[in-house]
Order: C-alpha cells, then structure tokens, then sequence
C-alpha cells in the first residue's frame, strides 16, 4: 500500500478531504488515516514537523502499516530564481544539511555515516521538474546555512522532513517519492511572512494536482 508521511495537518487535509476514509485515528502525536484516494488504497500518516518526527512516522508507515512505496509532500522553501511560488517539484535526491562528519570522517556535509555519498537517491517524476533538495531542523533566515545550502551542496528546495524520510526508506529498502510545493524564495524578503502569505496558494495547487500525483504513483 502507498503511504503518504506529511509533516503537518494542514498540508495532509487536501488529500485526506479527496479520501474515501475507512479509519482514522492517532497513534501517539502521530495521525493515521487509511482508505481509498481516486479508487486505490492509501494511508496518509501526519507525523509533526522536524526529522525526528518524519524518520519515526515514515518507520511506522513501514511497520505498522505495510507501506510498499513513501510518498513526501508538503510546501518547502525555494532556494534559487529556477523555482516559482505555489508550482510542483519532484525532488530527485535529498541531503540532511545539518548532519556533519566532516571532522571525523573527511566526508561532504551531510555524509551519512553509513553511506559514501551525501545526497540520497529518491524515485523521479516524469510530470515535474527534478530537484535537489536540502534537510534540516531548522527554519530561518540565516545567510550561513543558504550559503552551505546554496553553493556547497547545490541544493534548489530546503525543508525540515524529507532527507530524514529518505534515511529510513533506504535502510527499509522502501521506495521513496516526494513532491514539494514552493512556498517561499529565499532573497524575497521574510521567508516567515512569504509562508504564511502563500499557504493558501499551496493549497490549491495541492488540489488541483492530486489526481496528476496520484495518476503517477499508481502508474
């Protein structure tokens, strides 16, 4: 079964509002809906912000669940002018920008101990356009993490979820697919103020591409 593993109940409702719901319930802090999404069977699992949450939601999906196939989607901030407020991106690979065994290992930020590189491969969307995309727990302003982001891991999109997700698909050896929706430009002024002003945006795109997103995952 596809599992969709969403930071917030806000970016979860425009899916769980086009479900056919059979169960709903909470786990935890943790929001677990099953049912049919467009005639096929579906969970939508809102696991909170951050990647702790997201790495303990996307094992549960996986556990718990059954989840053949994670699917990561939300809004996230854009890094670059390539990148328009309220479009799709599929993401092709994700890095934890704040995880560092530069030191101790010699590795690129973001390095994973047990990997050899530091971006994670993720499945590619034939409908959006493919993007890089940079974790981390954190939500700012601050020019020294888009300049790491930016020019040393030349990251298009950041979020606080999906390089996370991706480290538990790939030790579950469970596929991963994320689409992301811009919310914010970094160099636009407030990313905070952009946010909020935007959500509503978001949102709508969200609708209107689910059948297009649900189409793609279900081939």
């Amino acid at each position: 079964m596809k599992c969709f593993v969403i930071a917030m109940e806000s970016e979860a409702k425009p899916i769980i509002d086009a479900m056919c719901v059979f169960e709903d319930r909470k786990v935890g802090n943790k929001h677990i809906v099953r049912g049919q999404l467009f005639d096929r069977d579906v969970a939508v699992l809102v696991c909170g912000v951050g990647k702790v949450n997201a790495a303990c939601g996307t094992q549960y999906a996986i556990d718990k669940l059954e989840a053949d196939e994670i699917i990561n989607i939300g809004v996230a901030g854009g890094l670059n002018d390539g990148l328009k407020v309220g479009k799709v991106y599929s993401i092709s690979q994700a890095v934890q920008y704040d995880f560092d065994l530069t030191q101790l290992n010699g590795t690129k930020i973001g390095t994973l101990d047990e990997c050899k590189e530091n971006y994670l491969p993720l499945l590619k969307s034939k409908l959006y356009p493919l993007k890089n995309l940079a974790t981390g727990d954190r939500f700012n302003d601050s020019k020294t993490d888009y300049l790491l982001i930016t020019q040393e891991l030349n990251a298009d999109i950041r979020d606080m979820e999906c390089g996370a997700v991706a480290q538990v698909c790939m030790h579950s050896a469970v596929p991963l697919r994320s689409y992301k929706i811009i919310s914010d430009l970094a160099g636009s002024g407030s990313t905070t103020e952009q946010y909020l002003k935007n959500l509503t945006e978001c949102f709508e795109t969200l609708k209107s591409e689910l059948k297009n997103i649900a189409e793609e995952i279900y081939g």
